[in-house]
């Protein structure tokens, strides 16, 4: 989860993730260089008072100045298509989970398991355990396995809502009447949080959403308690 104060992106829980906080660094790197040759540019012109004849019509500059954008423009977008094409790649998931917004709380089904469904509420802060995350915790937590791929459908019963996963890459609207479909893979286990992205209503700011990733065997253990209360 994020961390106070904290600069830049929470920490990766998925390949698709890693390859969002490359790009980033990439870009940053490439757009910091940019930023610190135009201002050494510009430092340097103030104080000349002089003007330069042969710069005022120079088709040599011209053509320097627009090649260098160019090329400069392509070490940003070849990584960009690389990493939308990833982001649309379909696998095999070996799970379902269908995910439906509502004002103001989000309903979860494993279509895979005798339709499992639940809703997720935020836990009141009257009612909350010390342990909890104040505004962030649920009374029904999605239980995912790690290391195996997972299709997640996301729609919406009522308004727009959006569902997103910052530390899966993940965000994705929630929109009535449409299925949106988004993979994930989980690298690694622990309690992940995330929040409606999509201004839907009054208490759109209290419909978070948790994820807790396990092992399988974990997961296998908690379905079937999930189906034997059905």
């Amino acid at each position: 989860m994020a961390i106070w104060n904290q600069l830049g992106l929470q920490d990766a829980a998925s390949p698709v993730m890693e390859q969002m906080t490359f790009f980033h660094d990439h870009t940053m790197l490439i757009v910091t260089m940019i930023t610190v040759l135009v201002g050494y540019l510009l430092a340097s012109l103030l104080p000349n008072t002089y003007i330069n004849r042969n710069l005022l019509e120079g088709q040599t500059l011209e053509t320097i100045w627009t090649i260098l954008p160019a090329i400069t423009l392509i070490f940003i977008a070849l990584p960009s298509l690389r990493l939308l094409y990833l982001l649309d790649e379909i696998h095999q998931p070996a799970i379902t989970l269908k995910t439906i917004g509502h004002q103001w709380y989000w309903s979860y089904e494993y279509s895979d398991f005798s339709l499992t469904e639940f809703d997720s509420y935020m836990i009141p802060i009257n009612e909350m355990n010390p342990n909890s995350f104040r505004l962030l915790d649920v009374d029904n937590r999605i239980v995912l396995p790690i290391n195996i791929d997972i299709r997640i459908l996301i729609t919406a019963a009522d308004v727009l809502h959006s569902w997103a996963m910052p530390a899966f890459g993940i965000k994705a609207d929630a929109t009535p009447g449409r299925l949106n479909q988004v993979a994930a893979n989980i690298t690694r286990t622990g309690l992940f949080f995330g929040q409606c992205s999509e201004i839907c209503g009054a208490n759109h700011s209290f419909m978070p959403i948790v994820v807790e990733a396990c092992p399988h065997s974990v997961f296998i253990k908690w379905m079937t308690k999930m189906m034997q209360e059905l």
